[in-house]
């Protein structure tokens, strides 16, 4: 998606969003917004981690029932 922006288009953005927000503003935002994405991948590796101790946990259970 961003690929088809371009820097012309980023530019555009970013100068867009100071007059919006202001020069004092726009730290602030971009702070929120990383710490944001950084809740969001931990979310997501945390739910993935769990999805595969799940499927570990059958996989085992599978075997022991195989074995028998």
């Amino acid at each position: 998606m961003l690929s088809s922006i371009g820097v012309p288009g980023l530019i555009l953005i970013l100068i867009i969003a100071l007059v919006i927000f202001g020069p004092k503003k726009l730290p602030e935002i971009g702070k929120a917004a990383g710490q944001t994405l950084r809740e969001f991948k931990h979310s997501a590796r945390e739910i993935t981690s769990d999805a595969k101790e799940e499927i570990d946990e059958a996989k085992v259970i599978v075997n022991e029932k195989k074995n028998k």
